[in-house]
């Protein structure tokens, strides 16, 4: 009898804790929001750490304390006992992006045919896709799909170089010329995917080359070693 009346008495406190929890939230975002105009914030919940909350603003993470006065930006929570980067890992779960949508048959496909799916937006003149580029010839039992993104503001004859690519007669080889070989490639003439993928990459908040989509959605912005890579694509 006694068991049962702890168990009422137990159901009776989680409303009150829950919404205990769900008033410091609110309060954290209105406290948030006044102080800083224009703040997107889609989600608050706890941190890792005692005492501070997760801001989800986009694909950002903040942390903020228990009132919401003092903000911390572009700072990274880390798990001392297995060196893991806890915010690192919150940020590939919620920047999970549908497999689905990626049209596939607008990107140049290559490597292992029954290999890991790996999605890369490129740009053939940035640097790290080039570096990318190089590391992905050291990685074995991957399938991947190049989408041609040219980042015009920062490289001017990106654009004319991702037409050459789609244009040509083996487009793969052309890539690995420009990106690799910088070897010329003639002029493209022909009606390319160029637009509807930069479009898609807008959309999907990717703004830097390269930037890589795993089979499960998951996405890193950036630079990656052949087993790092290879190891990532596994999920270990």
């Amino acid at each position: 009898m006694k068991a049962i009346r702890w168990g009422i008495a137990l159901l009776l406190m989680l409303p009150v804790v829950a919404t205990a929890a769900d008033k410091d939230q609110q309060a954290i975002m209105h406290t948030l929001r006044h102080n800083i105009q224009g703040l997107r914030i889609d989600a608050v919940r706890p941190a890792p750490i005692a005492g501070l909350y997760e801001i989800v603003s986009g694909r950002n993470i903040y942390y903020s304390d228990l009132e919401g006065h003092h903000l911390i930006a572009g700072g990274h929570i880390f798990d001392t006992s297995n060196r893991r980067d806890l915010t690192a890992a919150r940020l590939q779960e919620l920047n999970r992006i549908d497999w689905k949508i990626l049209p596939l048959d607008k990107a140049i496909v290559s490597g292992d045919p029954k290999g890991l799916p790996l999605a890369v937006f490129t740009d053939p003149d940035c640097p790290f896709c080039r570096r990318l580029e190089k590391e992905l010839q050291h990685v074995k039992g991957v399938k991947v799909y190049s989408f041609l993104f040219p980042l015009t503001q920062l490289h001017k004859h990106a654009e004319e170089h991702a037409k050459a690519i789609w244009c040509a007669k083996d487009r793969h080889q052309a890539m690995m010329d420009i990106m690799l070989n910088n070897k010329p490639v003639a002029k493209g003439s022909c009606a390319t995917p160029i637009a509807e993928i930069h479009a898609l990459g807008v959309k999907l908040g990717i703004s830097g080359t390269p930037t890589m989509i795993a089979g499960d959605g998951r996405l890193f912005p950036g630079l990656k070693k052949a087993d790092d890579l290879k190891a990532w694509l596994e999920a270990k």
